[in-house]
C-alpha cells in the first residue's frame, strides 16, 4: 500500500455494476455521491477518447468511464495527495493501470500540469459552494470537495478549456441554483453550451437539484435541452429505474 494512502481501517471498499467495479474511498473523509455517477454517464465517449477528470477525488468518474468504455484512456488531476494516491490505487485494483493515470496538481496552475488541447473530453464535478457559504466540513478532504476553498468554478472551467482540444467536449455537474456562474464561465472561455439536462430529486419536486452540462470548445450555437432526469421515484423513495441502470 502506498505510504500516502490512509490505513485500511480508515477506508471502505464499495462497488458498482453489481460488484464488477471496486471503488476504495475514505470512511469519514471525501466520499463520492450520486452526482459523480450522473456526470460519468452523461459523458458521450467513443473508442480512443482521451478523457481528463479535473479534481478526480478517489477516481470514481474515471473508473466508471474506463469500465464502460474499454478503449478509452483517462487522466485524473487531483490536488490532494491522499486522494490522488487513492485514485491511482483504485485504477490499479480494477486493472486499468495501462489506461488510467493520475497527476497530482492544482487546476489553478494547469499549464504546469498538462499540455494544452491534449484531451478529447474533460469532465468535472467541482466544489458546489462558495468559500463563505454554509458550514465547512471539519475533514479537509470533504471540505475542499464541497467548498471553493482552493479553486473556484471559474478555475475549473478555465482549466477544462485549456486542456480540451478544439471542438472537444467538457461535461460539468453543478447545482441548478448556481448554474449562472458556470454558464458565464463557459462563455468566457469559448465553451459553447450544447446539452443541458436538469436533474430532480423526485418527480413531485418543483425545483431542479442539479444540472448536467455539456459544452464544446468553439462550438456552434445549436443547443439541446433534455428532458428532466429523476433520481428517486418519490420523496424518500427508491431510485428510479433509470438511476438504477447507472449502477447496474
Amino acid at each position: 500500500m502506498p505510504e500516502t494512502l490512509l490505513p485500511l481501517d480508515a477506508l471502505t471498499d464499495d462497488t458498482l455494476f453489481q460488484g464488477r467495479l471496486l471503488c476504495r474511498q475514505s470512511r469519514t473523509g471525501y466520499r463520492f455521491s450520486v452526482d459523480a455517477v450522473l456526470a460519468a454517464h452523461f459523458c458521450a465517449a467513443k473508442p480512443g477518447t482521451r478523457v481528463l477528470d479535473l479534481g478526480c477525488g478517489c477516481g470514481v468518474i474515471g473508473l466508471i468511464l474506463a469500465h464502460r468504455h474499454p478503449q478509452l484512456t483517462v487522466c485524473g488531476l487531483e490536488r490532494q495527495e491522499q486522494l490522488a494516491a487513492l485514485a491511482l490505487d483504485n485504477s490499479v485494483r480494477n486493472g486499468f493501470a495501462d489506461r488510467f493515470d493520475v497527476v497530482r496538481g492544482d487546476v489553478r496552475d494547469i499549464a504546469a500540469q498538462l499540455p494544452p488541447e491534449s484531451f478529447d473530453l474533460v469532465v468535472c464535478n467541482p466544489p458546489y459552494r462558495k468559500k463563505d457559504s454554509g458550514r465547512i466540513n471539519l475533514d479537509d478532504q470533504a471540505a475542499c470537495a464541497r467548498h471553493e476553498l482552493t479553486a473556484t468554478v471559474d478555475d475549473f472551467v478555465r482549466a477544462g478549456a485549456f486542456c480540451v482540444k478544439n471542438r472537444g467536449r467538457v461535461v460539468f455537474v453543478y447545482p441548478a441554483v448556481r448554474c449562472n456562474p458556470l454558464l458565464a464561465a463557459l462563455q468566457r472561455y469559448r465553451l459553447t453550451l450544447k446539452r443541458l439536462q436538469p436533474v430532480y430529486s423526485y418527480p413531485e419536486t418543483t425545483s431542479a437539484r442539479l444540472v448536467l452540462i455539456e459544452a464544446v470548445k468553439n462550438g456552434g450555437e445549436q443547443c439541446e435541452i433534455l428532458a428532466p432526469f429523476y433520481i428517486h421515484a418519490r420523496k424518500h423513495g427508491a431510485y428510479t429505474s433509470a438511476m438504477l441502470q447507472f449502477y447496474q
